[in-house]
């Protein structure tokens, strides 16, 4: 006999894979093949249980959507640890993404993925946190899932006074047709392409 699923754990799991984009209503009857009365009650009896002190996020509804949110007053420690040295740092699948959402913005995570080839859910969650990315809107797309695009903080980071300084695509790939390292890639070619447009 088949075990019986928990849709409300079900719908925990959505909502953390679906982040920043959220799931309306009208998805959650379709996904989980409710209606719109019991739809209702997961969310209400998840959120519930979110709200206790034991747990650290909660459920927001934002806009049409519901997504999972951090508590806000747990802010202190989540800066603490944006801050913290030892975990500021970029890897080299954040920098991927974040170049190209510098390049195509704006663009869904939906987008990014396609483009990367793998999921990018948690690095654009990353670097929403670290202030190089914000949301700016919605595609007109089914779901209308939330458009990405670089910060003023992304340029004063990488030293640029605007995105159209951002040097040509073609300088950060390398030969292998992949993306070159971190130096490479936000100090070394901008510095040289910059230089070389300044003495055109």
């Amino acid at each position: 006999m088949m075990e019986e699923v928990n849709l409300e754990a079900v719908l925990e799991g959505l909502l953390f894979v679906v982040g920043e984009d959220g799931l309306t209503l009208n998805q959650i009857t379709s996904i989980l093949e409710v209606d719109e009365e019991e739809a209702k009650k997961l969310v209400s009896s998840l959120r519930e249980k979110y709200e206790e002190a034991s747990r650290g996020i909660r459920i927001h509804f934002l806009g049409d959507t519901f997504k999972l949110t951090t508590k806000q007053e747990h802010k202190d420690y989540y800066k603490k640890l944006i801050e913290n040295p030892e975990t500021n740092f970029l890897s080299q699948a954040a920098l991927e993404t974040l170049a190209i959402i510098a390049y195509n913005q704006p663009l869904t995570r939906v987008k990014v993925d396609e483009i990367r080839g793998v999921g990018s859910h948690q690095l654009i969650r990353k670097l929403v946190a670290k202030g190089f990315v914000k949301e700016v809107g919605r595609s007109d797309l089914p779901g209308r899932p939330i458009l990405y695009a670089t910060t003023h903080e992304f340029l004063d980071y990488f030293g640029l006074s605007t995105i159209e300084d951002l040097p040509p695509m073609d300088t950060f790939i390398d030969n292998g047709g992949g993306y070159v390292d971190e130096v490479d890639l936000y100090e070394s070619r901008y510095h040289e392409t910059s230089q070389e447009e300044d003495d055109s």
